[in-house]
């Protein structure tokens, strides 16, 4: 391997397969204690999900009610705690050793409840995060809505309550992404210009992984965090199957010059709705902000934007956010893919086989937890204690179970109803009750029929009723997983 990031061939300690946040922040940490690492992937990022991300560094402003049902859920919501105790230090490390554009853009989050919403989903969520934030001792402040001086939502949009999160702050995800490459290059670390599609292994032991273009790249530690891409990589081990498979939560998102180039100082949102991270407008600077994000599930990552879910997010930011910037300049469209595991939760540790650890499924929350991931796997290439509790995320596993069949159903039809509120739906009164009366016996009929023992999370459940070849992942893997129980 020369300095340009060529592969000549030659010995790693580790091989990072993926160069989103997650995989350069691991390779940090390694090049500078020493070790041999190469990071593994294309420069422009394709499919990516740190490019285009909002990059919001909180996990209290993510709290539902569906997260905290489980378990696992408030597992997850733990990690996330912790990662942002580190995020401080990480930044300050960060900025100290690389040079280049600012990367924190927002002081803290302010959280709205607009009128746009409905109260299974936005008042109870919006709720679901105050009583964390006071669980956990985090300070917020309430705010008045006629003190939100850069929100001007239409009337029928308006706020109705908001707070504030000192503590929960945003970064550019491309700035970020840029002082990571210079600090693995900067620690003895090599950037590789190309992704992995196969890993290669003798026995139970995994050896290397092979280039897109042919070329080997040997190893005796092995790192899987191509974010949605891994299963390409998985499906070449034998391990693959008792994995939860991989899918992609594709988004759009959009960057926009604000006509009268203001910009808010803290990011602005709402509680997450309709299978996705709710409306969020993010500063950049120089009179930009972020505008995010819809989430769809897909089986293939996507590169393009459709055009409805263009048109959706752009049309909520101006109707519930600020109405001039429907005059604003759209300079970028961006458009991310999210990696989501079948039961929707990380995939985090041991692959199964010797010299290799997977990391990746963390869905929303993977740039947010890369401090904290990023040191927990470098504790495991070099042999030394672990700080974050992952192992229920153990990569080898049978699906993790967040409620009943029915709940997960109660679920999706509160966030399919939330859609066509947020789009501003105009029906009789009296039809929201005969569609969701319809739209639940027919939910859990289809969900019965696709297993009957296993229900995947609400948006796999609901995107699966349109798309046949998930459902055939879906059957696949639930048949593996008895076969494995």
């Amino acid at each position: 391997m020369n300095a340009s990031g060529k592969a000549d061939g030659g010995n790693f300690d580790v091989v990072i397969a993926g160069n989103g946040v997650l995989g350069l922040s691991l390779a940090w940490i390694l090049a500078r204690r020493g070790q041999r690492v190469a990071v593994l992937g294309r420069p422009a990022r394709p499919w990516a999900g740190s490019t285009a991300s909002g990059a919001m560094l909180g996990c209290f402003g993510e709290v539902t009610t569906s997260l905290l049902a489980s378990e696992h859920g408030r597992a997850k919501l733990e990690l996330g705690i912790e990662a942002g105790r580190l995020w401080p230090q990480w930044l300050a490390e960060l900025e100290e050793v690389t040079e280049g554009a600012p990367v924190k853009t927002a002081r803290g989050t302010t959280v709205v409840l607009n009128t746009i919403g409905t109260a299974e989903i936005d008042d109870a969520n919006y709720q679901a995060i105050r009583a964390e934030l006071t669980r956990y001792e985090e300070p917020f402040e309430d705010v008045e809505p006629a003190d939100l001086d850069w929100v001007d939502a239409e009337p029928i949009s308006r706020p109705l309550r908001a707070f504030h999160i000192p503590g929960e702050h945003a970064v550019n995800s491309a700035a970020l992404l840029e002082r990571l490459e210079a600090a693995v290059v900067q620690a003895g670390g090599i950037l590789v210009p190309e992704f992995a599609t196969r890993v290669e292994y003798r026995g139970d032991r995994v050896t290397g992984v092979v280039l897109a273009d042919g070329r080997r790249i040997t190893a005796g530690h092995v790192t899987l965090a191509a974010g949605a891409r891994t299963q390409e990589l998985l499906d070449s081990l034998p391990v693959g199957p008792r994995i939860p498979r991989l899918v992609s939560g594709y988004g759009v998102s959009a960057l926009i010059r604000t006509a009268d180039g203001t910009a808010p100082d803290s990011v602005v949102r709402t509680p997450n709705r309709s299978f996705a991270c709710g409306l969020h407008v993010v500063p950049r600077g120089d009179g930009q902000v972020y505008v995010g994000a819809t989430n769809v599930i897909s089986v293939d990552p996507r590169d393009t934007a459709e055009m409805r879910d263009l048109v959706f997010l752009l049309q909520c930011a101006h109707r519930q956010v600020r109405r001039n910037l429907w005059n604003s300049d759209v300079t970028k469209v961006q458009v991310g893919n999210r990696p989501v595991s079948m039961d929707g939760f990380p995939l985090l540790g041991d692959g199964g086989m010797r010299g290799l650890s997977v990391m990746t499924g963390t869905y929303r929350d993977g740039l947010h937890l890369s401090p904290l991931l990023a040191q927990d796997f470098a504790a495991r290439a070099l042999g030394e204690e672990t700080r974050a509790d992952v192992a229920r995320f153990a990569p080898v596993r049978q699906p993790l179970r967040t409620g009943t069949r029915e709940e997960i159903v109660d679920v999706l039809i509160d966030h399919q109803m939330g859609i066509g509120y947020e789009q501003d739906w105009t029906i009789p009164v009296e039809w929201h009750q005969w569609i969701e009366m319809d739209l639940r016996p027919g939910t859990l009929a289809w969900a019965n029929g696709l297993d009957p023992e296993f229900t995947p999370p609400p948006e796999l459940l609901f995107a699966s009723r349109f798309d046949p070849e998930l459902v055939s992942i879906l059957r696949k893997y639930y048949a593996t997983c008895r076969e494995y129980s």
